[in-house]
């Protein structure tokens, strides 16, 4: 009889620690879901996404030059500055490449460009407007953008190309056809109405690209941003979005952050940056000439390191 009623209180106070041990560890993750809610609160809002009595033109930008004064970033007021007084002019329809180490604050710098980021000091002017004073709507929905890392939603390829409904499914498909997506499509069975899943994760890396790209054809900006776009394609892709560009982007100022060096090799003009500073900004063949170039040092190690098999 003791025996037994000992057994039968031992697995009693087992259950009881157990338990207890799960009413811990529950209290320990609501304390940290309630410690997240607090880090978003304490998150500052960013600015109006429309500002009524400043809005830019409709056909704003007009000629794509973009203004750089002075342009000093931090992204919070207690750190230092990423990005030291940058001051530079990129001309309407010029094809603009940056680059520079990792580090160096060439995303930082696109981040500017869409306000993802306020400057600590200096402004950014495209065609005669300080992007500070304009909603953000009226700013980034007149830039477009190819991310490195592309981003579709889940839906359908006609929502991902164009999530508001502006254009016409023969434009789309027209589209669809410029950025080698026709064949691919239109072998599903739905066409435009075929399923993307959540990021994509049914199409390829290139053809994720690719949609990018044909968001940018549907929208039209007269100033085109890739960041770091060929990083993570294969070559073959690398070539349409190239060619697509290039023919599609001609009267467009288009500015490149490179990480395959090549790409920039036919640009216009060559910014070539390090920790936060421009170190040059000039024409890539001189550059090239120029004997202690940071843009030449890159040339170098690029094709050194593909020379040896490495891309």
């Amino acid at each position: 009889g003791f025996v037994g009623m000992a057994l039968s209180y031992g697995l009693s106070l087992n259950n009881s620690f157990v338990s207890s041990i799960q009413k811990q560890c529950d209290l320990a993750n609501k304390i940290i879901s309630v410690e997240r809610v607090n880090q978003y609160m304490d998150i500052p809002s960013e600015a109006a996404e429309v500002i009524e009595e400043n809005r830019p033109a409709p056909d704003w930008p007009q000629v794509g030059s973009v203004e750089l004064n002075d342009l000093k970033i931090r992204y919070r007021e207690d750190t230092p500055l990423v990005l030291h007084g940058i001051t530079c002019k990129f001309q309407g329809r010029d094809k603009i490449g940056i680059v520079g180490r990792t580090g160096s604050g060439k995303t930082t710098l696109i981040g500017a460009l869409f306000r993802l980021v306020e400057p600590a000091e200096g402004k950014i002017i495209i065609d005669s407007v300080d992007i500070s004073t304009i909603g953000l709507h009226d700013l980034r929905s007149r830039l477009g953008i190819i991310p490195q890392d592309p981003t579709l939603f889940q839906g359908t390829v006609r929502y991902n190309l164009d999530p508001l409904g502006q254009f016409s499914d023969q434009q789309i498909w027209e589209v669809l056809d410029k950025c080698q997506l026709l064949e691919a499509v239109q072998e599903k069975e739905q066409g435009l109405d075929s399923l993307v899943a959540e990021d994509g994760s049914n199409w390829s890396m290139g053809q994720r690209q690719l949609f990018c790209l044909g968001r940018t054809l549907l929208k039209r900006c007269r100033i085109l941003v890739l960041d770091e776009a060929t990083a993570s394609i294969d070559n073959a892709t690398d070539a349409v979005l190239q060619k697509t560009i290039q023919s599609e982007f001609e009267h467009c100022t288009v500015i490149t952050v490179a990480h395959r060096i090549p790409t920039v090799m036919g640009c216009d003009m060559v910014l070539a940056m390090s920790d936060g500073k421009v170190v040059e900004y000039d024409k890539p063949m001189k550059l090239m000439e120029t004997e202690g170039s940071l843009f030449r040092e890159l040339v170098n190690e690029y094709w050194s390191y593909t020379s040896n098999g490495n891309v």
